[in-house]
C-alpha cells in the first residue's frame, strides 16, 4: 500500500509532500487500519479551511480525499504526522 500526503497552505504557503510504502513493513497492518480510518473521515473535495491553516490531500493506492486544519480527525492527524515524519 502506498500512502501519499500533500500538505499545502500555512503561513508561508510552502508545499510539503511525503510517501510511505507499507509493503514488507512489519507494522503494515497498523498502517492499513490507520489509513482506512483516515480515508473514511475525508472528503472528496477540499473543505473550507482557516486562514493560514494547512490543507491536506491523502492518497492511498490511487484514491484521494481532502481534509484541513483544524478539523482533522484523530486518525487523519496521526496518519499525516507519521507519513510526513517517516516518508520520503
Amino acid at each position: 500500500m502506498r500512502i501519499h500526503v500533500r500538505r499545502t497552505g500555512g503561513f508561508a504557503g510552502i508545499e510539503r509532500v511525503a510517501e510511505v510504502d507499507t509493503d514488507g513493513r512489519p507494522d503494515a497492518r497498523e498502517w492499513h487500519a490507520l489509513a482506512a480510518q483516515a480515508m473514511s473521515d475525508g472528503r472528496g473535495t477540499p473543505p473550507a479551511g482557516v486562514p493560514d491553516g494547512f490543507r491536506y490531500e491523502l492518497t492511498v493506492d490511487g484514491e484521494s480525499v481532502h481534509c484541513a486544519d483544524p478539523r482533522l480527525s484523530d486518525a487523519q492527524r496521526k496518519l499525516i504526522t507519521r507519513v510526513l515524519k517517516e516518508g520520503a
